[in-house]
């Protein structure tokens, strides 16, 4: 086949499957996801918590689970990966920019998360996301409805048409609610700030306590009307 007949299949599987496995649990999506592309499926994960790369091990043991270390992280999320690959049957796989923090200051010049955030997340998300996802055909994300009018619709499974691969959301349709019974139930790994007044936890100098009442995603990068990095979209 080619590309543009394997890109129609792939589009079309992942459309068909989104349908039918629209009230499916997030266990049952996944293991739709690990028995139709095997080792050409990866999770990937921020760090805010482990649920989904908990959720596939256990349907999918030794699972690679794909995170980015953009240089800006806070420690308590390189922390938590690293205790997620100590504790878990997943395969840790850590992303890293082509340039070090340091190389990006000198020929951009300091601080450009402040300047153009849009630019700093492409060069230090973005991009190395694509690069790294270069080996697969599916992705799991932990993306969830009621995290911001941004994700409303996200499907359980989906296209993704920037990348050309099928994008799985096991938790879409969970509530903040579901997550925190789940991690209650099972014990798992969840990021220690988000118990420090952090409701979505990203990049050090871009992320910021949120006041009670206020949208999960309103401390991400604060006062900047931006609300996503562009690897959703």
């Amino acid at each position: 086949m080619t590309t543009v007949q394997e890109d129609r299949g792939l589009r079309e599987l992942a459309e068909r499957a989104g349908r039918d496995l629209e009230d499916a649990s997030a266990t049952e999506v996944l293991a739709w996801a690990a028995e139709t592309f095997g080792k050409e499926f990866c999770v990937t994960s921020s760090m805010e918590d482990a649920v989904v790369a908990h959720l596939a091990s256990r349907v999918f043991p030794g699972v690679d689970v794909v995170f980015l270390d953009t240089g800006y992280h806070f420690e308590e999320t390189i922390g938590t990966r690293d205790a997620v690959e100590a504790v878990m049957d997943v395969n840790v796989i850590t992303l890293t920019p082509r340039q070090s923090v340091a190389e990006q200051d000198a020929e951009y010049g300091p601080r450009l998360h402040d300047r153009d955030p849009d630019l700093c997340c492409a060069l230090r998300k973005v991009k190395p996301l694509e690069e790294g996802l270069a080996g697969y055909r599916a992705w799991a994300t932990g993306l969830r409805r009621d995290e911001s009018p941004t994700r409303a619709n996200t499907p359980v499974v989906g296209w993704d048409e920037k990348r050309r691969k099928v994008k799985v959301s096991p938790i879409a349709r969970w509530t903040q609610d579901d997550v925190d019974a789940y991690v209650a139930e099972h014990g798992v790994l969840t990021n220690p700030l988000l118990t420090d007044g952090y409701a979505s936890v990203g990049c050090a100098p871009c992320t910021r306590r949120v006041a009670p009442g206020e949208d999960a995603r309103a401390g991400r990068w604060a006062g900047l009307g931006k609300t996503e990095c562009g690897l959703h979209g």
